[in-house]
């Protein structure tokens, strides 16, 4: 059941923290820079620190989703839905600590830090080699295995092939999101939702052993146990 809510809970967060984040840059402005983020952080600091609360929520609950997603997939796309889980959840264990850097810049907003060279900390706090390996194993992560994991569901035909597009499309759509289309980031947490919504309802109606049964042949052999040439006695 906790995967289930997992499912249909995270990705609707991430939509609503990208609709903020979209609001917060309506009139232009962006937080790839220190100095950006202190300028929205004073402008909107409500809606700044909802988007901030959602994506973490959001990023935590990735977690059992992709194990939800994992389960459904079992040993019909076993090494494609292990290492696409794997990255994707990877990705938002990054995605999470990224987000959680938001508070500074909103703190040193509450304090009347703004001048340039508050911007320049917040520049030199994230670009240390301590850090800049989650941004990148994030941008990796949810480039590749979220589409890996859409692809093992494709490929196990556990769900609709629209469903598994829907997962694989939010990864596309990362592409034109990192180039600064936040409508995109909207677009793709919104096909995500209704992907992992049929997930989450296909996984609710399997029974927990039901896929293990699933793969049992018809001589009563399991197909790992094919795979090596064993015979069941």
């Amino acid at each position: 059941m906790g995967l289930v809510v997992a499912l249909i809970v995270a990705p609707w967060l991430f939509v609503l923290a990208n609709a903020a984040g979209l609001w917060e840059s309506r009139n232009g402005g962006n937080d790839s820079s220190g100095a950006g983020a202190l300028a929205l952080a004073a402008a909107h600091p409500g809606l700044d620190r909802f988007a901030m609360v959602t994506a973490m929520l959001g990023s935590l609950l990735m977690v059992p989703a992709v194990i939800g997603v994992m389960r459904l997939i079992g040993f019909r796309a076993a090494w494609l839905g292990l290492i696409g889980g794997v990255l994707t959840a990877a990705a938002y264990i990054c995605y999470f600590a990224m987000n959680s850097g938001d508070r500074f810049p909103l703190a040193m907003m509450a304090r009347g830090d703004t001048g340039p060279e508050y911007g320049k900390i917040i520049d030199a706090s994230l670009n240390g080699a301590s850090v800049v390996w989650y941004f990148l194993l994030f941008a990796v992560g949810s480039l590749v295995g979220t589409f890996l994991l859409g692809l093992a569901l494709r490929r196990g035909r556990v769900v609709a092939w629209w469903a598994a597009a829907a997962v694989m499309a939010w990864s596309i759509l990362k592409v034109p999101e990192f180039m600064g289309l936040r409508v995109a980031e909207i677009l793709g947490s919104v096909l995500l939702a209704i992907g992992f919504a049929v997930i989450a309802r296909t996984l609710s109606r399997q029974p927990l052993l039901a896929d293990a049964e699933a793969q049992i042949g018809e001589h009563g052999q399991h197909p790992a146990v094919v795979s090596l040439g064993v015979e069941q006695s």
